[in-house]
């Protein structure tokens, strides 16, 4: 079945029907637009709240973000970032695939219809005309024949008049001749006429409107074809970023998992204990004995303030209630006691790359240098003098500023002859060669370690730190029993235990378990023989205590 066979007469509907196809297409063109613009918006919106809730540079809850809610949050706000893309990318290729492709293709098939409804246009044209010129035959025909037939009547009334002259008889009989001749060749023209007039419409209506009814009907299928793939794109284009999405929503739902309170709360107590003892009990004054006392025991030479009733720890508590903001001095002497420690051994371990850095590079000089004296053709020696000299400067104020917060550090563990410990530091930091070294979870103290490989940043050190070990033994020996082992650990690699506060083992040794992994990657164990220290936590296999 097709158009031009069984429509042949319905030139109106197919003219109407393709019409409101096209017109089909248009409007889903423009529900694909305005939906384009909703994911744009929803997407700009998206953008603009992650923008808008995550953590700026330089407040407060940037320091925030080393707890694992709040690290999880950020990577919300990254996974939303993330997912409002794949909404812009959604709205682009639903432009550019179904609004762009189904407006170019919608103006080609609107050229189609209109050339098509020309040449339709143009044969009924021509069959109308045939039609009046067979019309205008006929009427001419019956015209004439009606005179040839009036002009043969007078003519042989005319003959049978006994009064008409033969003149009179002649002249009506080749009027009525003429008459009759004209009338046959009308007859002849009309049927000619209607010979022609029913080739043409035979032409009209069994070859041209079947064959364009016919490409209409082609014209249309393909019209419904291409918005029926459009609506399939309309699905896949969402299909195609679901599994990224997905991936997004897997992010978010992974870092709510994430979230450890634990950890977070034990990160807190790291980053912000303060070193300071709890303070002791408050002495009872008995002001009742005043007469009796001394004047060296007399409270009257005693502040009455809150913070110098608490004893021995009265200076240091001044921490805890202390309102103002402290002057920050460049040996970090505004910080409780522990916080100070970390800075002072940040500050150490940056100076010390820095330190680094200009050896590498005076060695690269050295090495230049030898290469210029060798190959004058390349450069002359002398000019690289200017640069050695900076570097040397560098470098001897450098290992200065090194041996100076080492000091620090090391005296801020406890009293020490600060004079004398950064003559000596000085002079080992001067003769020292700093290599650069991979690192392991941050020890205890800060300082990093790795096996096989010492650190020689701690190694530098090794020999003042023994100046001080006599001193530590005899806090230690102040301290309370060893703690209870809470496990047992098994040594998977050599650890050399090179930083401070670790402890070196072999492969295989067991060790004791005395102190959890408290989520910095560290474990502290003890040997048979009492030595106590921190190893990594990824290079033993650990068996604790039911």
């Amino acid at each position: 079945m097709d158009w031009g066979t069984d429509l042949w007469d319905q030139y109106d509907i197919i003219e109407k029907h393709t019409l409101s196809g096209l017109d089909l297409v248009e409007k889903y063109v423009k529900f694909v637009k305005e939906r384009t613009e909703i994911e744009q918006n929803y997407a700009k919106q998206l953008r603009n709240l992650s923008k808008k809730y995550y953590p700026k540079r330089g407040s407060k809850d940037e320091t925030e973000c080393r707890v694992s809610s709040f690290q999880s949050f950020t990577e919300i706000l990254n996974e939303m970032n993330d997912y409002a893309g794949q909404r812009e990318l959604v709205a682009e290729d639903m432009m550019m695939n179904i609004c762009i492709e189904l407006t170019k293709y919608l103006q080609e098939l609107k050229q189609e219809r209109k050339t098509y409804l020309l040449e339709a246009k143009k044969a009924q044209q021509t069959l109308e005309v045939s039609y009046k010129q067979l019309d205008s035959s006929k009427k001419r025909f019956e015209r004439e024949w009606r005179e040839a037939e009036r002009s043969a009547a007078y003519a042989e009334k005319t003959d049978q008049d006994i009064n008409a002259t033969k003149a009179d008889v002649g002249k009506a009989k080749q009027q009525a001749h003429m008459r009759s001749r004209i009338a046959e060749e009308c007859k002849n023209d009309y049927a000619a006429q209607l010979q022609k007039c029913n080739k043409e419409q035979n032409q009209f209506y069994f070859n041209d409107m079947p064959v364009i009814f016919n490409k209409l009907q082609d014209m249309d299928e393909r019209r419904g074809q291409r918005l029926a793939d459009g609506y399939v794109l309309f699905s896949d284009t969402e299909k195609h970023v679901m599994p990224i999405i997905d991936k997004c929503l897997e992010g978010i739902h992974k870092a709510g998992c994430n979230v450890n309170q634990r950890n977070d709360s034990l990160a807190l107590v790291e980053q912000h204990k303060s070193g300071f003892e709890r303070p002791g009990d408050i002495e009872f004054e008995d002001y009742s004995q005043g007469i009796n006392r001394t004047s060296s025991d007399s409270s009257l030479s005693t502040p009455k303030g809150p913070l110098e009733l608490l004893g021995k720890n009265r200076n240091k508590k001044s921490w805890l209630l202390k309102k103002s903001k402290p002057t920050v001095t460049e040996d970090f002497g505004h910080l409780p006691p522990e916080q100070r420690r970390k800075r002072l051994q940040k500050k150490r371990d940056e100076i010390a790359k820095e330190l680094q850095k200009e050896v590498d590079q005076s060695e690269a000089l050295e090495k230049m240098r030898d290469v210029y004296e060798k190959n004058p053709q390349m450069g002359d020696p002398a000019s690289l003098a200017p640069q050695n000299s900076q570097t040397a400067q560098n470098i001897e104020r450098l290992r200065g500023e090194l041996a100076k917060y080492e000091v620090r550090r090391v005296t801020a563990r406890g009293g020490c002859d600060s004079a004398r410990l950064e003559t000596k530091c000085f002079h080992i930091v001067s003769c020292s060669t700093l290599t650069n070294v991979p690192s392991l979870p941050s020890s205890p103290d800060g300082a990093q370690s790795d096996e096989g490989t010492p650190d020689h940043s701690q190694a530098i050190y090794a020999e003042f730190d023994d100046d001080f070990e006599e001193e530590e033994e005899e806090e230690e020996v102040e301290e309370e029993e060893p703690t209870v082992a809470i496990g047992n650990c098994t040594a998977m690699y050599n650890f050399p235990g090179a930083s401070e506060g670790t402890i070196s083992m072999q492969e295989g040794e067991v060790l004791d378990v005395v102190e959890e992994d408290k989520g910095d990657g560290w474990t502290r164990v003890r040997r048979t023989n009492g030595d106590e220290g921190y190893i990594p936590t990824s290079y033993v296999s650990i068996a604790l205590n039911k």
